[in-house]
């Protein structure tokens, strides 16, 4: 057994990208250890081990064993060193844990699942797509970008002028969202939004986990 951490997934995963943007932004060396939850022949028992509902990531640090991703980001803040990921007020906690949720309950399965998906993916496997999924995600991504646009305010980052884990939790949502050409101009209204995009595509780790299939984009393509 090794106390050197292991993180099991997919790097085209949003939520393994967000757990592996945490542990290089503290600095944390560390394995991803690949499980497709698409692959044939269905899920491997070692995996439904690690993770009983069969998603990713799930993670091991020594003997301790976590998933979900909230607590593994959490845990990889608060278990090692380096720039600290969470604000130390109770407000801008509040707000970093306030993004979010938003991130989870709206800006994943709307903008990446219900634009994405339905616009890039599905036309690529030649599938038909889901119109009155897609005309509910647009409905949804306007308020979503407006929302975090005006939480945005000045700031540098989402909650100060410090990286947290709202930043990381959206930027691979975003990263996919912005693909979808209706997205963009709906991003592209916002330009505090297009100033924030384009420190997050800056960052190492943004670069360091960008799916193993995915294309090289310019970092402020969206205000060219």
């Amino acid at each position: 057994m090794t106390d050197r951490p292991q993180l099991y997934g997919a790097d085209y995963s949003v939520y393994v990208r967000i757990a592996r943007l945490a542990l290089l932004e503290k600095g944390v060396a560390h394995d991803l250890v690949p499980v497709d939850i698409f692959a044939e022949g269905g899920m491997r028992d070692s995996h439904l081990a690690r993770h009983p509902f069969g998603k990713i990531p799930a993670f091991e640090h020594g003997d301790f064993h976590l998933y979900e991703t909230g607590a593994i980001t959490r845990y990889v803040d608060e278990a090692f060193d380096g720039p600290a990921l969470q604000p130390a007020d109770a407000k801008s906690r509040a707000r970093m844990n306030q993004i979010i949720s938003i991130a989870d309950g709206y800006v994943y399965p709307h903008l990446v699942w219900g634009l994405y998906v339905e616009c890039i993916e599905k036309p690529k496997r030649g599938e038909a797509l889901d119109e009155d999924r897609v005309e509910s995600a647009r409905g949804v991504a306007l308020i979503s970008l407006t929302v975090l646009a005006g939480l945005l305010s000045d700031h540098r980052w989402m909650c100060g002028d410090r990286l947290t884990l709202a930043d990381l939790y959206l930027a691979p949502m975003i990263d996919y969202a912005v693909e979808v050409p209706e997205l963009r101009e709906m991003f592209a209204e916002h330009r505090n939004l297009g100033d924030w995009w384009q420190r997050v595509t800056a960052l190492d780790s943004f670069r360091d986990t960008q799916p193993s299939s995915w294309r090289q984009k310019s970092a402020n393509f969206l205000f060219a």
